[in-house]
């Protein structure tokens, strides 16, 4: 999954939660697979972080995250 997909339906999953009105077993399990979602953007947002500075230490400047 790209990143923009799982953010995208991050805020799908937060829409229908935030909503309310959805079964306890729906609702927990929507929230698990949100979880597991902003897990793996997290690391591919970690992984870009390191890329972009790795770009910065080779082209011999200081890069800002």
């Amino acid at each position: 999954m790209k990143f923009e997909e799982g953010m995208l339906q991050l805020s799908e999953i937060a829409a229908r939660l935030e909503e309310g009105g959805l079964p306890l077993e729906e609702a927990v399990a929507l929230y698990g697979k949100g979880a597991k979602i902003a897990d793996a953007c997290r690391k591919e947002l970690e992984q870009a972080k390191l890329t972009v500075s790795e770009f910065g230490k080779n082209a011999g400047e200081p890069a800002n995250i």
